[in-house]
């Protein structure tokens, strides 16, 4: 559901737009980092979230993207 949210960001993005995404589990930080880059968009950046314990939540990252 991640990667269906950030496809459809990228549509209405302009190329050299830049998005933040927060990634939350395992699945998306594999998967939507990997698809965007197969889609020939450019990954600036994937890091942890500093305040891990936002409202329970574990492995939240965020990954900065650049529409190509």
């Amino acid at each position: 559901m991640t990667f269906v949210k950030t496809r459809l960001l990228i549509e209405k993005m302009k190329t050299g737009d830049t998005a933040d995404i927060r990634l939350v589990g395992e699945e998306p930080l594999q998967n939507v980092p990997a698809s965007v880059t197969e889609l020939g968009h450019i990954v600036l950046s994937l890091e942890p979230e500093e305040n891990q314990n936002n409202a329970g939540l574990k492995d939240v990252h965020h990954l900065r993207i650049k529409k190509a």
